[in-house]
């Protein structure tokens, strides 16, 4: 229970709330306490009557009377229940919203590391998990259960009031029935944990697939995806089997141990009304007592149940929230992650680093810079190299080689393992990573464009931006003509990651989001590999003009999209082999002087030692018109 009351105090801003739903109880529970005392009161009123101890018309006023204000308990029960109801449904949302927000704001916290080795499904069915059990234990403890366990209380003083042994033997039925029900819950949640886990990689593919259909179905692989998701829930249910009848098998031992202990109980009140200990009316208050403690004892199990589940997926939720978030993570979404309340958030745009005021200061610099994704396997090593203001660089080297890394690097995803990296004239591990990202505008090999219109996603990294701004930008970047032609324009809905648009468009929305971003650092990662020769040159001139006047860090897939840059670097196994001019390798037999000749020659072997350098052949790319020129 220490992970729901950590949950409980982490909230604190929900104390009156708390409150509330104690004070409520408190009087739900009296309002139902006093029914049997009525009760009592009016059958013994009956009962001296019928003997003529009482006259029957004065009788029948009292007992009216009482029913009047039977009447009137329940129905303030009644209304304190539902305004009770009403604050831990409202308690509940505001928990769910605390917990959430600070999940998410944790995730967007994480580095990348932690990504790399999750799948998104499974993070979101985790998520949903983890806060659905927590809150749905909690909202029944404060709507219902609560407000049982203050009866019981008082129930156990009444009866032991009347005659203390009643009282023993209702109290031994709720450490009884605990323990049986701890004692099934304890393999019960083993093989819940099977179940999640067969949910969790079920869903998790799901997701991926729903997101990736149009892979799925262009390798006919729906039946195959249909069935490793059908296998993981065929598991479900074979788990479930086991599950159900073990606790149904001790359902019955509760139920049986119950029985026994009622027994006992009902029998002390019967034996103690003949000998005259009780009246009629203590009898029947007695029993009527006994029956309002009998929903909790029922709804133990089920309390323990949801108990155990709660905690079982604070722990889930706690793991995540214990998680070293990047070294340089914005204070902000910090802050978020400790928030009791709904955070205020600072949504200004967080401005990029300026530009140093020594013309010869670089602008980025690697120096010496070694990472390693895996300890003791370094993915580059000893990397070191400048970009000095205006000049483009392009990293050249086989796929695998590091050339990604970099840019991960240079984006702060990742923290050199060893060396610096300084990017503006500050240490890159000295900057948040808000602020050095800030200062970098990147286009990736696929444009990864969010669900809503095309003018939200140009202004993605700039929410403020003017209308002016977003036109200029998609102008510059060759999109506006085919903007314009959509009937809705700048508001047509793109779907999610863009699939109302055709590869070289979603890719000019990326330039034209860069465009707006004005970061003084650009990094193109591949940014036109996956694009037809018509579409290439349309983005390749929104490229250009992106470019200007800003330092470029590029990996290319073609050699003639860098060769007019001022250095490549080529890399060999995660090392720098060369660094110079297009026109000085070109000379030195080295890797870039290799991959000139690869990229002339027709024969096919050469052809495929050119794709492990992830560049494609240059008459490979060309339309049938242009051959046709030709």
């Amino acid at each position: 229970m220490n992970s729901l009351a950590k949950i409980l105090k982490n909230a604190q801003a929900l104390w009156p709330f708390y409150i509330g739903v104690i004070i409520t109880s408190a009087i739900g529970a009296a309002l139902a306490l006093a029914s049997p005392f009525i009760v009592r009161e009016a059958t013994d009123t009956i009962v001296s009557a019928l003997r003529g101890d009482e006259i029957i018309r004065t009788a029948l006023t009292t007992v009216l009377g009482f029913a009047l204000l039977l009447l009137l308990a329940d129905a303030l029960n009644g209304v304190v229940r539902n305004v009770g109801g009403y604050i831990g449904d409202v308690m509940i949302s505001r928990l769910r919203q605390i917990l959430s927000t600070r999940y998410y704001a944790k995730l967007l916290s994480l580095p990348q590391g932690y990504y790399d080795n999750q799948v998104t499904g499974t993070i979101i069915a985790r998520l949903d998990r983890s806060i659905m059990f927590i809150t749905q234990f909690l909202q029944s403890f404060a709507n219902n259960f609560f407000t049982m366990l203050i009866q019981v209380i008082a129930i156990l003083a009444i009866t032991a009031f009347y005659y203390w042994p009643l009282a023993i033997l209702l109290a031994i039925l709720f450490p009884i029935y605990m323990w049986l029900t701890a004692l099934t819950s304890r393999r019960w949640l083993k093989y819940e944990k099977t179940k999640n886990e067969h949910i969790d990689v079920a869903n998790g593919r799901f997701a991926e697939v729903v997101g990736q259909m149009k892979v799925a179905k262009s390798f006919v692989a729906e039946v195959r995806e249909l069935d490793v998701f059908s296998k993981h829930y065929r598991e479900y249910v074979s788990t479930t089997r086991p599950q159900s009848r073990w606790w149904h098998t001790m359902d019955t031992f509760r139920s049986l141990a119950m029985a026994v202990v009622f027994f006992g109980i009902y029998a002390v009140i019967f034996w103690r009304t003949l000998e005259g200990h009780f009246s009629i009316g203590d009898m029947v208050m007695l029993i009527q007592m006994v029956t309002m403690a009998k929903q909790p004892v029922f709804m133990m199990s089920w309390m323990v149940d949801s108990a155990q589940r709660a905690i079982g997926g604070s722990r889930e939720y706690f793991q995540v929230m214990e998680h070293d978030v990047e070294p340089t993570v914005d204070q902000t979404l910090i802050d978020a992650t400790r928030a009791i309340n709904e955070p205020e958030l600072d949504t200004s745009q967080v401005q990029p680093l300026p530009l140093p005021d020594d013309v010869s200061e670089p602008i980025f610099e690697f120096d010496d810079v070694t990472f390693a994704y895996e300890e003791d396997k370094p993915v580059i090593q000893s990397v070191s190299f400048t970009a000095h203001r205006g000049e483009k660089v392009a990293l050249v080297g086989e796929s695998g080689g590091g050339k990604s890394t970099l840019v991960n690097l240079m984006l702060g995803l990742y923290q050199p393992s060893h060396g610096t990296l300084n990017v503006l004239g500050h240490n890159a591990n000295d900057l948040t990573t808000a602020r050095l990202r800030a200062s970098v505008g990147v286009v990736f090999q696929e444009a990864f464009l969010f669900s809503g219109s095309i003018r939200e996603n140009i202004a993605y990294g700039k929410p403020d931006a003017t209308e002016e701004e977003i036109l200029e930008v998609a102008k510059r970047a060759n999109a506006h003509e085919f903007i314009q032609a959509f009937p809705q324009g700048y508001d047509t809905i793109i779907g999610e990651r863009g699939l109302r648009l055709s590869g070289g468009q979603k890719q000019r929305v990326a330039v034209a989001r860069a465009m707006l971003k004005d970061a003084p650092i650009l990094v193109l990662d591949e940014a036109t590999s996956a694009l037809d020769t018509k579409s290439e040159r349309a983005v390749q001139a929104g490229l250009e003009e992106l470019m200007k006047d800003r330092t470029t860090l590029i990996i290319a897939h073609r050699l003639s999209t860098i060769a007019n840059v001022d250095t490549i670097i080529t890399l060999d196994k995660g090392a720098v082999d060369e660094k110079g001019s297009p026109a000085h390798l070109s000379t030195t037999g080295g890797i870039y002087a290799q991959l000139l000749q690869l990229t002339a020659s027709t024969s096919e072997a050469d052809r495929e030692r050119l794709k492990k350098f992830g560049f494609s052949h240059e008459t490979e790319s060309r339309t049938e018109e242009e051959v046709t020129e030709d």
